[in-house]
Order: structure tokens, then C-alpha cells, then sequence
């Protein structure tokens, strides 16, 4: 090709996608509004496609406009894993590292695992985001996340999936509930029709409906969590029950007088805690590395009792 694009060029396509306004996305790439016109224009010259229908108040991605700029993506994450290839003249587990958390874990998982990191790799720095699962893919696809701790089962794509350990979810009830004095609870009609859920985008709703039976629409009235704490909390308060995951369970989130966790009755649903990262990426010995520290903090809560 006599003309190539720029990664610029592409970085101003992918925010312009994802901002649909102009002015926002010139502030998000920290330049003039007329460079990143000026930039999309000569884009649009280069691949000789309209990639971006404007007016003075709306912008519209093209078909096309989006599939190039969902290209720009990967083309963009690539590059920065290039980038850490050729400033890879360091040890493992030193430097910056960007880890993303899905809220169900991170209060779990996170304390004492950065307690052993900065024991084990005290040059490590980790710069944490906790996020929804979609958003946390979608920003490691993006090259914006090194890797990211999530729960399966999901649909990852063609990322790479590292399983770390089985997380069993547990029924939480109050004492005075009938269905909590056997040692396991019984799936019943009657108990799914007081289920308490997470609100959408949390994977562990769609993992408590599918232990609990794909019919089962959860509580009555909409009345949804957004957080566990919140969803322990709505069951203390007597609005249902609820299935939260066992490391919650042993980290103290269940811990009252008037509350009571059962396992159910077998087989016994579970998640699994993953790390996953880009096939492309550079950080294999870091993903390795937090997988031991993560494996050794879940096999000390495992002595835990509930």
C-alpha cells in the first residue's frame, strides 16, 4: 500500500464509536476537535469508505464505520502488547499491572491476596478496576486491562481462560425459615419463588438461576440486589432467599444471629474463578504468578468454617 494508516487514526475512530460526539471524543484522545475530524477524514481516504456519517449535532457509525472500527480494536491491542514485548528487558511481576475484578470476588479475594503480592513482589503495582464482567472482556480486548478475575461459566470469546478453583454457592436464609432445618436445602417451587437476585450484568444472577432451574424468574415484584451485601441484607430483612458464593460465605459476609447458610442438596452448584488475558499478551509469567498467590489465599479460606 502507498498510504497506511496511523494508530492514531484508529485510536480516533475507536473513541469517536465509542462516544458518538465529536467533542468528547476529542477531549478523550486530548486533541482539537478539527485534528480528529482532520484524522477520520484521511482514515476514510486511506481505506476509500465513509466510516462516519456527521451533522452538527449527531454522529452515526457506518456498517462499516463499525466493523473497522471494531478491527481498530484488536489492531490496537495488539500493538500495545508489542510495545511490552519490546520493554520486556525486566523480571516478571514487577512494574504496572492492570487487573480488573468482578464485585463478587473483589472484597473476597482481593485483601489478602495484595497482602501476599506485596510481600512476594514488592516492586509489583497494581492498578485495580472492579467491574461487571462484560465490561471488564470488553476492556482487556481492548488492551486497556492485563488481565482480569472473573467467574465462570461465561462466554469469554477468544480470550485465554486460566480456571484457578470451584466456588460453591450456598443458600442464605433466615433461622426461623421451615425450609433451613435440614443440613441441606431441597430445590423446591416454593423456595425459587422467594429467590433474591443480583440485578443484570452480574454473572452470579444468571448462575443462581441456573442452579436454580432455567424457569425460575427469582423474587416476585422485581425487587433486585446490587451488590451481595445488599442481597444478604434483603434476606435478614425477610424478602427471600438467596445463593451466594462460598468464599462470601467464609469471608464473614453471612456472619448474624438471625441468619443461616445451607449447601444444596447434591449436586451442589459451584462457579469457577478464572484469570483470562488476550492470547496475544506479553503477561503469561504474571498471570501464572498471581494464579499461585491467588490459589494459596483460596486454599487458606478453604480451613475456614462457615
Amino acid at each position: 500500500m502507498a498510504t497506511l494508516t496511523s494508530l492514531r487514526q484508529l485510536q480516533y475512530l475507536v473513541t469517536l464509536s465509542e462516544k458518538l460526539n465529536f467533542t468528547r471524543a476529542a477531549q478523550a484522545c486530548s486533541v482539537t476537535q478539527s485534528t480528529l475530524s482532520a484524522g477520520l477524514r484521511a482514515l476514510e481516504d486511506v481505506l476509500g469508505a465513509r466510516l462516519v456519517e456527521r451533522d452538527r449535532q449527531t454522529v452515526l457509525m457506518m456498517p462499516i464505520g463499525i466493523e473497522v472500527a471494531k478491527r481498530a480494536r484488536d489492531i490496537l491491542a495488539a500493538t500495545q502488547d508489542l510495545v511490552e514485548i519490546a520493554a520486556k528487558a525486566r523480571t516478571p511481576m514487577t512494574g504496572l499491572l492492570r487487573l480488573g475484578v468482578i464485585p463478587t470476588i473483589a472484597p473476597f479475594l482481593l485483601p489478602p491476596s495484595l497482602l501476599l503480592l506485596r510481600e512476594f513482589y514488592p516492586k509489583l503495582r497494581l492498578a485495580l478496576r472492579e467491574d461487571l464482567t462484560a465490561n471488564l472482556l470488553s476492556r482487556l480486548q481492548d488492551g486497556q486491562l492485563d488481565l482480569a478475575l472473573i467467574a465462570l461459566p461465561i462466554d469469554t470469546g477468544n480470550l485465554k481462560v486460566e480456571p484457578l478453583f470451584d466456588d460453591e454457592l450456598w443458600f442464605v436464609g433466615r433461622t426461623d425459615d421451615p425450609q433451613f432445618k435440614a443440613r441441606a436445602v431441597n430445590v423446591t417451587r416454593s423456595l425459587t419463588d422467594r429467590l433474591l437476585l443480583l440485578e443484570e450484568g452480574h454473572c452470579l444472577r444468571d448462575h443462581a438461576l441456573h442452579a436454580c432451574g432455567a424457569a425460575t424468574n427469582g423474587t416476585t415484584e422485581g425487587v433486585e440486589a446490587t451488590s451481595l451485601l445488599t442481597l444478604v441484607q434483603m434476606v435478614h430483612s425477610g424478602l427471600g432467599v438467596a445463593l451466594v458464593p462460598e468464599m462470601a460465605v467464609k469471608g464473614g459476609l453471612t456472619q448474624s444471629p438471625n441468619l443461616v447458610v445451607r449447601p444444596m442438596a447434591k449436586p451442589s452448584p459451584k462457579r469457577t474463578i478464572a484469570l483470562v488475558t488476550r492470547r496475544s499478551t506479553t503477561r503469561l509469567a504474571e498471570l501464572k504468578a498471581l494464579a499461585e498467590v491467588i490459589l494459596k489465599v483460596s486454599r487458606r479460606s478453604k480451613r475456614v468454617a462457615p
